[in-house]
């Protein structure tokens, strides 16, 4: 087996089957419209691929799209004059970002850089729209995400600043396994060592300890190219290593 058939073989090859159309009926509120409506967001939505250290958008410029990840390992995150720069979060496959933006017409306040080679799905303006005049389940779906990214940011806030790097670690790894914000279930993700580390903000050394600890505790198991979650509430709730 080559190394390209190898590494589709641990991932089950599900980037590369999926369709901007699959992203699209298989969301839960893609689930919530009619055939009619489906069929019409889906012709009117448009995949663009991004490769490894790319934007997908850039702070400052004007919101035009809804997006969706169709494949790959985003990252969320703002930058001072300066040059220093903070992660918010990371974005994975089947998460839709930039609907906070689009509602208050307002530039974009973030960057979202691909981590990996990455396909995403651009829902336009005028769609969006479209359903949020039209769609009362879409609008409940808004609102239901929204409460779920501000609940992922006071909590980051509150880990940034009161948690050890093992617990740091811990809750960012957790917030990729979110339901309220990933919905298809799923043990294991396709996640490399130095992605962790970009995301949480830490080296890559300083990562592999982390995951060491995390994985002795019981609450992760490392794969040779991802990590599978065992205890998802425990790393949620992971706050280090007594003693």
């Amino acid at each position: 087996m080559n190394a390209a058939r190898q590494r589709l073989s641990v991932v089950g090859d599900i980037g590369a089957r999926r369709t901007l159309d699959d992203l699209i009926r298989g969301s839960v509120w893609g689930r919530a419209l009619s055939d009619r409506e489906l069929d019409r967001i889906s012709a009117e939505s448009f995949e663009r691929q991004v490769p490894a250290g790319g934007f997908v958008a850039r702070m400052g410029q004007p919101v035009e799209h809804w997006i969706g990840v169709i494949d790959g390992l985003l990252k969320m995150s703002v930058a001072s004059p300066d040059g220093k720069v903070s992660t918010l979060t990371g974005m994975s496959t089947g998460g839709w970002f930039g609907e906070g933006s689009l509602l208050k017409h307002e530039a974009r306040r973030y960057d979202v850089v691909a981590l990996r080679p990455s396909r995403v799905a651009l829902v336009p303006r005028s769609s969006f729209e479209r359903l949020r005049q039209t769609s009362l389940p879409f609008n409940h779906h808004l609102q239901h995400l929204m409460n779920s990214r501000l609940s992922l940011f006071i909590g980051m806030l509150e880990y940034d600043r009161l948690l050890g790097t093992d617990a740091r670690v811990a809750r960012c790894i957790a917030t990729l396994f979110s339901a309220e914000l990933y919905p298809e279930p799923r043990a294991y993700v396709d996640l490399r060592q130095q992605e962790i580390a970009l995301l949480c903000g830490v080296s890559r050394q300083r990562v592999n300890v982390a995951l060491r600890t995390l994985q002795d505790s019981g609450l992760l198991r490392v794969e040779p190219r991802g990590v599978t979650v065992i205890d998802l509430d425990g790393l949620r709730g992971f706050a280090g290593v007594p003693g």
